[in-house]
């Protein structure tokens, strides 16, 4: 009796059932590091510039909520939301005038595009603001006459010179959004005997504001800032209230660093407002919508909770 030994080759070897763990070494990036240390660095020495400085810091938190001070805020609102509502109104007729076929509305509305954003808006307050000069008296025939120092108020001013800058830029801001739609929609409207008015309101604009709100919320913030710059026509909003109180206590970058932190306040309480406001108009173009900042530091809550190798 003979027994048939065979020896057994690497590929007679059945396979392992689990495969053998990969042991990865991370890459090092050292030039993070080094740009951690620099930006911190950087920080520190600013602060403790700050720190060193003659800067009077209990004057902040005193004049904080001074009369004056509240007063410049309220009319800075004031001012941001009468100044965008003109030009967003403003843009969008705009971008219908510079959609359209007619060459002489088209052309008109390119024109006007071109001159008030192709000047700055400084520039534009001074001339609202020294048209006096031109013009004795505004005369509208039997609706409106008065002399024009009296009509062209610091107020009326600012909201011009804002308003009408504005306009410009929601202009090309709408008609992003209004050629982002795709004209198979608004033939397919006609088709169904809607009227060119309707089909705008009813079709084009509700899917253009996905691409029209995020822009203009960067553009609410900056005109909240914008409005700094009527302090130069003699109009009393935050910045020209600040500049007030500095000038009476002898506190003038104190006064300037109160008013930047109330220009901080607003923005961050816009920046939020328009987060929500793109979450909503995202929610037919996305599957899943963006967390909110209190559905990620739950997220982070959990995962911290959770047991490691495990689930809890």
């Amino acid at each position: 009796m003979t027994t048939d030994i065979t020896k057994k080759g690497p590929e007679d070897t059945p396979p392992s059932s689990s495969p053998e763990a990969i042991k990865a070494i991370p890459v090092r990036h050292f030039g993070r590091y080094v740009a951690a240390i620099l930006a911190i660095g950087a920080l520190g020495a600013i602060v403790f510039a700050f720190a060193q400085g003659d800067i009077n810091w209990n004057a902040i938190p005193d004049n904080f909520f001074d009369d004056r001070i509240l007063r410049g805020v309220r009319e800075t609102l004031v001012l941001t939301v009468l100044s965008m509502l003109i030009g967003i109104v403003g843009g969008v007729l705009l971008s219908v005038m510079r959609l359209s076929k007619n060459p002489v509305t088209s052309s008109i509305a390119w024109f006007y595009v071109w001159f008030f954003r192709g000047t700055p808006v400084l520039v534009q307050l001074f001339v609202w603001f020294n048209l006096g000069f031109v013009f004795d008296t505004i005369n509208l025939g039997p609706i409106y006459k008065d002399e024009w120092s009296e009509f062209m108020t610091p107020f009326l001013t600012a909201l011009l010179g804002l308003g009408l800058n504005e306009a410009a830029y929601m202009s090309e801001i709408c008609r992003a959004g209004l050629l982002s739609v795709d004209e198979g929609q608004t033939e397919a409207s006609h088709a169904l005997g809607m009227s060119h008015g309707k089909t705008l309101r009813r079709v084009v604009l509700p899917q253009a504001m996905r691409v029209i709100v995020p822009p203009t919320g960067n553009e609410v913030i900056n005109m909240l800032k914008t409005t700094s710059l009527v302090a130069a026509v003699q109009y009393y909003e935050l910045l020209k209230y600040a500049q007030d109180i500095g000038t009476t206590s002898g506190a003038t970058v104190e006064a300037l660093l109160l008013a930047a932190t109330w220009y901080l306040i607003m923005t961050s309480i816009l920046s939020v407002g328009q987060f929500y406001l793109e979450r909503y108009y995202a929610r037919g173009s996305s599957r899943s919508l963006p967390p909110t900042p209190f559905q990620k530091i739950k997220a982070n809550m959990l995962s911290l909770s959770r047991p490691k190798g495990g689930v809890a």
